[in-house]
C-alpha cells in the first residue's frame, strides 16, 4: 500500500467518506426523528396517514439510487454526483425549517413546503447514497476484497455516529416539551435546520479532501468522469459494458407498467408503494438480461436479488423506529431515563448508539472468525439478523400484552429491543452492503447498488403500510374519555357512536375501528408486534435453509 495507508490496512479515503457520510446520516436521522411528530402535531394529519407518507418517503429514497447510480456510471462519475446530492438534501432541509416556521399562520403553504422538501431530499439521496457506498468498494483493489466486510462495518459505524448525534441534537432543540409535558410545536424548526447545517458539514469535507485522500492505492481518482475512468480493476475476460438488447429495455418498461398496475389495482397498494415495487422487479429482469453476463456473474447476481428479498422483511420491521415505535414512546411510555423524561423522538437514538459501541466488535469478531476459518458466509449472518430482529419484537409483545389502555411501557424494553435489533442490523445491513461489492461485476457496481437499495425502499414502503395498521395506544383512549367516549367499547363494537361522538374522534384524530391486515384485525399492541414477529422470523428459516444453495451460487465468494 502506498502512503493513502493508514496502519489498520485501510485507506485514508475510508475515513473521509465515513466522515462525509455521518454527517449525512445526522442530516437524516435528525430529520427523521421528528418528521412524523411534526406532521401529526403541526400538520394535523392523522397518525396512519404520517406513517404512509414516512414510508413512502424512506421508500422513494432507497427508490432513487437506481437512478443516480446510472447517471453516475454513465454521466456525472460518483464525485459530482455526491457533491450534488448533499447539496440537494441541505436545500431541502431548509425548506422543511421554513415549513415548520409557517404552519401557524399559513397551513397550506407549510404542506406544499413539507411535499416540495421532501420530493428534494429524494432525489438528494438517490444521488448520494449509491455513490459513496460505491467508492468504499472502489477503494480497495481486487486482491484485497476480503477486507470489506470489515471496511463496510467501519463505514456504517460511522453512519450510525451520524444517527447518533441527529437523533440527539434535533430532538433536544426541534421536540420540546414544558414541565406539564405540552409539545411545544413551533420548536420542530430548529431541529430541521441541525440537519440542513449537519448537511452543509458533510458536503464540505468531502469537496475539499476528495482529490487528497479519495483515490486509489496508485494516487488515481476515485469516482470522476467516467470517461477518465481507469479499467484495470476487472477481471481478466471481463466485460467492461453492459448490453441490453431494445427487446430487454422494452420488456423492462412493459414490465415495469404492467407490474405496477398489478400492485395497485389487484394488491391495493398506494401510486407511490406500487412504483416501489414494481421498479425493483423490473430492473431486476433488466440486468440479469444483459447479454454480456457470464454464467458466474448472474448466479452471483441472483444471489445478490435473493438476499436483497429477505432484506424487505428486515427493513420493514427496523423502520418502525421513526413511526409507530414513536408514537408508541409518545402515548404510551413511560420515558424517565435516570430522572430525565426524554423526548419521544429521541427514544430513536439507543439504535446508533449501540452501533457505535458494538460495530467494531463486530468488525473484529467477523476477522477472527476469518482467521480461523469460521467466518459464515454472508446469507447466514443475514439469516441470524432476521432472527434476532423477530426476537426483539417477541420481546416487546410479551411485555405490552398486559398494559391495557392506561399502562405504561417501560423505556428498558424499548431500549432492550434497540439493543437487539442493532445486533440484528450489524448482522445483515454492513454485510449486505459488503456483499453487493464482493458479487457485482464491476460494470454493474454502482446501479446494482442501486437495485440492493431498492429492498430497501420495498422494506420501507411495508413499513410504512405495517406502521399504518398500529391499533390505538394508551393516550387515544385517555382523550376520549376525557370527551366522554368509552373508545374500548367503540372498537368492540358493543357502543355505536353517535355522529357528534365520531367527528369528535375525527378531529383528535381517533379512528373509531380497529386496523386490519391480511384479513386479520389488530385490536391490541400484542398483536401488532405479532405481525412482526411472524414476518421475519419465517423469512429468517426460509433464508437459513436456502444457505447451501447460495453458497454454490456465489462461486468461492464468502
Amino acid at each position: 500500500m502506498s502512503e493513502v495507508a493508514v496502519k489498520s490496512g485501510h485507506p485514508k479515503g475510508l475515513w473521509v467518506l465515513f466522515g462525509t457520510e455521518m454527517w449525512e446520516r445526522f442530516n437524516f436521522y435528525g430529520m427523521r426523528a421528528i418528521l412524523t411528530l411534526f406532521m401529526v402535531n403541526a400538520l394535523m394529519k392523522n397518525e396512519a396517514e404520517a406513517s404512509l407518507i414516512y414510508g413512502g418517503f424512506l421508500g422513494l429514497c432507497y427508490l432513487t439510487p437506481m437512478l443516480g447510480g446510472f447517471i453516475a456510471d454513465r454521466f456525472f462519475g460518483n464525485r459530482n454526483c455526491i457533491l450534488l446530492g448533499g447539496l440537494m438534501m441541505a436545500v431541502g432541509q431548509f425548506l422543511l425549517f421554513l415549513s415548520a416556521s409557517v404552519f401557524g399562520t399559513n397551513l397550506s403553504l407549510a404542506d406544499t413546503l413539507l411535499w416540495s422538501a421532501l420530493g428534494i431530499i429524494i432525489f438528494g439521496n438517490g444521488f448520494f447514497k449509491p455513490n459513496i457506498s460505491s467508492m468504499v468498494g472502489s477503494l480497495y483493489p481486487k486482491q484485497e476484497k476480503s477486507k470489506l466486510d470489515t471496511a463496510f462495518t467501519i463505514f456504517y459505524m460511522g453512519i450510525n455516529m451520524g444517527a447518533f448525534l441527529g437523533q440527539l441534537i434535533c430532538p433536544i432543540v426541534g421536540d420540546v416539551k414544558d414541565v406539564d409535558g405540552i409539545r411545544d410545536i413551533h420548536a420542530f424548526k430548529y431541529g430541521f435546520l441541525a440537519a440542513a447545517i449537519a448537511m452543509l458539514i458533510g458536503t464540505a469535507i468531502f469537496y475539499f479532501l476528495k482529490n487528497k485522500y479519495v483515490v486509489t492505492p496508485e494516487g488515481r481518482p476515485i469516482g470522476g468522469l467516467p470517461k477518465h475512468n481507469v479499467n484495470d480493476d476487472y477481471e481478466e475476460g471481463e466485460s467492461q459494458k453492459a448490453i441490453f438488447s431494445q427487446t430487454a429495455l422494452i420488456g423492462a418498461v412493459v414490465g415495469f407498467i404492467g407490474l405496477g398496475l398489478v400492485f395497485h389495482y389487484v394488491f391495493d397498494q398506494n401510486i407511490i408503494y406500487s412504483i416501489i415495487y414494481a421498479s425493483g422487479i423490473s430492473l431486476a429482469g433488466l440486468i440479469i438480461s444483459d447479454s454480456s453476463l457470464t454464467k458466474v456473474e448472474r448466479d452471483r447476481i441472483l444471489v445478490i436479488y435473493i438476499v436483497a428479498f429477505f432484506v424487505i422483511f428486515f427493513w420493514a420491521a427496523f423502520e418502525q423506529a421513526g413511526s409507530s415505535l414513536t408514537f408508541i414512546a409518545d402515548n404510551q411510555t413511560d420515558r424517565n431515563f435516570f430522572g430525565y423524561n426524554m423526548p419521544p423522538s429521541m427514544v430513536q437514538i439507543f439504535n446508533g448508539l449501540f452501533v457505535v459501541i458494538f460495530a467494531v466488535p463486530f468488525s473484529l469478531l467477523w476477522d477472527k472468525l476469518r482467521e480461523h476459518g469460521k467466518e459464515p458466509i454472508s446469507p447466514v449472518k443475514q439469516a441470524v439478523g432476521l432472527a434476532l430482529i423477530a426476537l426483539s419484537y417477541f420481546i416487546i409483545a410479551y411485555n405490552v400484552k398486559d398494559l391495557g389502555n392506561d399502562g405504561l411501557l417501560a423505556i428498558k424494553w424499548l431500549i432492550l429491543l434497540y439493543l437487539i435489533q442493532t445486533c440484528a442490523e450489524l448482522c445483515l445491513s454492513p454485510i449486505g452492503l459488503s456483499l453487493v461489492g464482493k458479487l457485482s461485476p464491476k460494470r454493474f457496481a454502482s446501479l446494482l447498488y442501486g437495485v440492493f437499495f431498492l429492498s430497501n425502499a420495498a422494506g420501507y414502503a411495508l413499513a410504512g403500510t405495517l406502521g399504518s395498521i398500529l391499533p390505538a395506544t394508551g393516550e387515544k383512549f385517555n382523550k376520549a374519555k376525557d370527551m366522554g367516549i368509552d373508545l374500548q367499547a367503540v372498537l368492540d363494537k358493543t357502543v355505536t357512536p353517535t355522529a357528534e361522538q365520531l367527528k369528535l374522534l375525527a378531529d383528535n384524530q381517533i379512528s373509531p375501528t380497529n386496523p386490519v391486515f391480511a384479513g386479520f384485525e389488530i385490536n391490541n399492541l400484542f398483536e401488532f408486534f405479532m405481525v412482526f414477529v411472524i414476518l421475519c422470523g419465517l423469512a429468517a428459516v426460509i433464508l437459513m435453509a436456502l444457505t447451501p444453495k447460495l453458497k454454490k451460487m456465489m462461486h468461492g465468494v464468502r
